[in-house]
């Protein structure tokens, strides 16, 4: 993995601690602040924090055209909580977001910062990554409320969906960076890899 290179949006949010994942990984990472950095890498993390600011940073920055871009070229995205807010088609009350994933979603649906939580969830990622329980850390996390049917669930929580993909893109309710295990980011590795062969 020594030429891939993932980039962690580092404009607000967690994004440290994606950063730490990737790099037990022994991944290559680069802090995205910049539209222009998009150009120089092959994957972008988008982490959890706050979506209304995101948002104003992407118009503040530029970033929301080059994101459609980089998604259109066929690299993959992952956003956590805030992350999968601003990649969902539309977010309830509040509109259109990016439109990257086929998802309809509620901020905040799953209770206040008080309300966090932690769950052990099923996922359905690929064998060599095992069939044990994820540890998922829930922090006001979003709730998908509609999926289109090119949306593939991949973990739920009872019966809500809390990781899912389309295409390039893969989404997640809860913060696998805060925890010890690294499924996750290396399904998102085998996403971009798969990718780069293309």
């Amino acid at each position: 993995m020594k030429n891939i290179v993932i980039g962690v949006l580092s404009l607000q949010g967690d994004f440290k601690e994606h950063i730490n994942m990737l790099e037990k990984l022994k991944i290559n990472t680069k802090e995205i602040r910049f539209p222009v950095q998009l150009e120089h890498i092959n994957g972008l993390i988008i982490p959890g924090g706050e979506s209304t600011t995101i948002n104003k940073l992407f118009d503040k920055y530029g970033f929301r055209k080059r994101l459609l871009e980089f998604s259109v070229s066929g690299r993959s995205l992952f956003g956590t909580c805030a992350g999968l807010i601003v990649l969902a088609k539309r977010v309830i009350g509040e509109g259109e977001q990016l439109g990257l994933i086929d998802i309809d979603v509620k901020r905040n649906a799953f209770g206040r910062q008080i309300d966090s939580f932690e769950h052990k969830i099923s996922l359905k990622l690929n064998i060599n990554l095992g069939k044990r329980d994820f540890n998922s850390v829930f922090i006001r996390a979003p709730k998908v409320v509609r999926a289109g049917k090119n949306v593939k669930v991949i973990g739920k929580h009872k019966n809500e969906i809390v990781l899912a993909r389309q295409a390039n893109i893969l989404v997640s309710a809860f913060h696998p960076e805060l925890t010890k295990d690294t499924r996750i980011h290396q399904y998102f590795m085998s996403m971009v890899k798969d990718n780069l062969k293309e």
